[in-house]
């Protein structure tokens, strides 16, 4: 058997193919590796917001899942729309990466609590919105690009630091790079951060759908992301609206937090809501009923309306 893997053609998309390539040979799969540009990593002229963040970094990988051309595709579980077409899945999730966001630059003085002004650039909404919220005198201009073009940036002295996912930071192996690790009580991160998700048609054949799930499936992480993906999905959110949900697992305990911030920083709406494992797509759903009604739908449909 040998499973073709899609993958867009960045280091850190090829680490996480090479990854699940890796976990695939050691259960004695073969399996190869198909290069494919995304509309995200072709137009960096434009923040994600103004591009449409529905199927960015993904659309041209489930074109390719659909014709047969590749088995799987790999993803950042934080890319993936919360809403797949009926004729997609996810199979796996792998084990999650520590979540936190972090504060990367070449001055290891610099923090986001010390009151100093300073600029950081990134491409996040979310991210920008609780830098306006939780640090007011951080300026931050637009940071599009691969991680390497984004340090490639920060070296030319436009902007001073980056705010970043830790999981890619340490996956490229730019650990001492990072000045700050940023607290998820506040800076809770995206949905599904530090997770690679394996996206398959419906119509894979059950025996290699099976064998792939037994290999690169983490349960525990599967059930964390499956709530946080159901409360992203209930608000209808995608990587340029600014919601972020954090999802733990402890005896047979699911405990997610979520919520919303608006553009500008000024309303943040968070809750925490637990319950047993098997339940987990309801409490997502159920957390974001609850943000909704307590304000979330206004912040979203501001958010929508000026994007």
């Amino acid at each position: 058997m040998n499973i073709k893997i899609g993958t867009r053609s960045s280091r850190l998309a090829l680490w996480q193919a090479y990854h699940i390539q890796e976990v695939l040979k050691q259960g004695g799969v073969d399996s190869e590796l198909v290069l494919i540009e995304t509309k995200g990593d072709k137009v960096l002229d434009r923040s994600l917001a103004k591009i449409g963040s529905k199927g960015v970094f993904t659309q041209e990988l489930e074109d390719q899942l659909r014709d047969g051309t590749i088995d799987i595709a790999v993803h950042s579980a934080k890319d993936l729309q919360s809403s797949l077409p009926e004729d997609l899945t996810i199979i796996a999730f792998t084990e999650r990466e520590r979540v936190n966001d972090v504060l990367v630059s070449h001055d290891k003085s610099l923090s986001l609590t010390s009151g100093k002004s300073f600029v950081v650039g990134t491409s996040s909404t979310r991210r920008v919105a609780m830098l306006k919220h939780f640090c007011p005198h951080i300026k931050t201009v637009d940071m599009r690009g691969n991680l390497q073009t984004r340090l490639r940036k920060l070296e030319e002295g436009q902007c001073d630091a980056l705010l970043l996912a830790f999981a890619g930071v340490h996956r490229m192996e730019y650990d001492d790079l990072i000045a700050e690790y940023l607290p998820t009580s506040d800076f809770t991160p995206a949905v599904g951060q530090g997770s690679i998700a394996i996206e398959a048609a419906t119509s894979l054949e059950p025996e290699k759908l099976a064998l792939i799930r037994r290999l690169t499936n983490h349960e525990t992480t599967e059930v964390c992301l499956k709530a946080e993906r159901a409360f992203l999905r209930r608000l209808e959110g995608g990587c340029s609206i600014p919601v972020f949900g954090l999802a733990t697992f402890a005896d047979d305990q699911v405990s997610l937090t979520g919520g919303i911030v608006s553009l500008d920083g000024t309303e943040i709406l968070r809750e925490t809501f637990s319950g047993v494992s098997a339940e987990a797509e309801q409490l997502g759903h159920s957390l974001a009923e609850h943000i909704l009604a307590q304000g979330g739908d206004e912040i979203l449909r501001s958010v929508r309306e000026n994007l």
